[in-house]
């Protein structure tokens, strides 16, 4: 097998692995592109083509997130990942690890870790990495490595997410909630959602959004119901698709560009946790992106007419 095509089959893994430790979709591209550059400049040929492209996205990911944090500090409003539909790595040994580790609040729970941490908690948790390719990958000991995973296991077991375990009933959770949300029915969107629940939206000072954040039932409630509907009438249309491995839809303009994406995480019948990603730039690699702007002076002009 030559170089490209070596590296083509594992281009699946290695996205995987950058996006998990970066959260952002443009990034984890840019470090697998990265990492094909330096393999094909190569003068040898590892014994190994997986540990050495491994190893080599997760050094390029973790010197990114170490300036990516920089930025996040700085970020205007709540910072979300940018959505991932379909994971292009595919394990059956390892299908409950890696659904739950691309899940938005998994995402979130990964950004409290130093970049080492999280790049040893990846590799191990979820990819099941032995400690001495983890050891090769991130420049440090294997003892070292088992520190840092026990620091980033605690972390994460602390605030862990758990999601409804039956993918059917997420489903049905989501059709409830969507058809509620169009029709504008406040009581029947309450009653999805749990008495704590948070709608949290990421604009990112670049589009205007819901709420940076809501919390509570009937709070969340007559604010999706109020604005929702008013978007149906200026032909603002959605469609049911995972995101980050749990149920929610992309929303489109009248030109079928996209507006925002809706993730929703669900557990024991209700919906806990509603995340809205509005920022253009974290929604372009799904296609081209509406004009938000625009679109929320329409809502407003359309408000006032009722």
């Amino acid at each position: 097998m030559g170089k490209v095509e070596e590296f083509e089959e594992l281009r699946p893994l290695l996205f995987s692995i950058a996006y998990r430790i970066l959260g952002s979709v443009g990034e984890a591209e840019d470090a697998v592109q990265e990492t094909w550059l330096r393999y094909d400049a190569s003068r040898t040929r590892p014994v190994s083509a997986k540990a050495f492209l491994s190893a080599t996205v997760t050094r390029i990911a973790i010197d990114v997130l170490r300036s990516a944090r920089v930025r996040r500090e700085k970020y205007v409003g709540p910072w979300l990942p940018e959505p991932l539909l379909d994971d292009p790595y595919e394990d059956p040994a390892r299908a409950a690890e890696l659904a739950d580790s691309v899940s938005m609040a998994a995402l979130l729970l990964l950004e409290r870790l130093s970049p080492l941490e999280r790049s040893v908690f990846v590799l191990r948790e979820v990819f099941a990495f032995g400690f001495d390719e983890i050891a090769a990958a991130v420049g440090r000991s294997e003892a070292a490595c088992r520190q840092l995973l026990v620091r980033a296991r605690r972390h994460m077991h602390e605030g862990r997410p758990r999601f409804e375990a039956d993918r059917q009933d997420r489903q049905e959770l989501a059709r409830r909630f969507f058809e509620a949300l169009t029709q504008g029915d406040v009581d029947g969107l309450q009653n999805l959602l749990s008495a704590d629940v948070q709608l949290i939206g990421d604009g990112g000072g670049k589009a205007p959004q819901l709420a940076r954040a809501v919390a509570g039932a009937e709070n969340v409630a007559r604010l999706l119901a109020t604005v929702y509907p008013l978007m149906a009438r200026i032909d603002i249309t959605f469609e049911a698709h995972e995101v980050n491995g749990q149920p929610g839809a992309l929303f489109r303009d009248r030109d079928g560009k996209i507006l925002h994406i809706l993730a929703l995480d669900t557990l024991d019948g209700q919906i806990q946790t509603i995340r809205a990603v509005i920022n253009p730039d974290k929604l372009s690699h799904l296609g081209p992106v509406a004009d938000a702007w625009a679109v929320d002076q329409e809502v407003k002009q359309t408000r006032k007419t009722q």
